[in-house]
């Protein structure tokens, strides 16, 4: 398996999968910095431009989360995709409420505080999103009172997609 990745992107939960399933991999760093990520080699690759990127065989995968649900079927002893349906529905949850309700909001902070250019930046977005990301993280917190792990008695997919994003 090869990881095309940059350490401070999404590649990290990736990593972190692959790292605890004990699965060989070579790592292939793309410095988004220089725009490795936009040369023509590596748009035939992902023509998003975007990281990471696993290739298993002949199979390209993309988007973090995909990537990272696929490598826990693909080795379905780990456990870091429920094998039990209402179980595997709960992972599904957690990982759309992480993409949607608070890594959205944390983009919207980023976009407007340091990603666009400052003539687009919309400073009133920012109190808002911190605002929308703070009510989710609430609930969020009351979920996890009381467990060590976002579901079950042991790590999954939730709880590497989760950590990045709250880090």
């Amino acid at each position: 398996m090869k990881l095309y990745e940059f350490a401070p992107t999404r590649s990290i939960r990736v990593r972190w999968v692959l790292q605890e399933l004990g699965v060989e991999f070579e790592a292939i760093s793309i410095n988004m910095q220089a725009g490795e990520h936009r040369t023509p080699d590596f748009l035939t690759i992902n023509p998003t431009g975007k990281l990471p990127v696993l290739i298993d065989g002949e199979h390209i995968i993309t988007e973090s989360v995909a990537i990272a649900l696929y490598l826990g079927e693909k080795y379905p002893e780990s456990n870091l995709v429920p094998t039990d349906l209402l179980l595997r529905a709960q992972l599904y949850r957690w990982l759309l409420f992480t993409a949607t309700e608070l890594e959205q909001p944390l983009w919207r902070i980023a976009r407007h505080t340091f990603i666009y250019p400052e003539e687009l930046r919309l400073p009133a977005e920012i109190p808002l999103a911190r605002q929308d990301f703070t009510s989710m993280a609430v609930v969020l917190e009351n979920h996890l009172l009381d467990r060590q792990f976002v579901l079950g008695e042991h790590v999954t997919v939730a709880d590497f997609v989760l950590a990045y994003t709250l880090d």
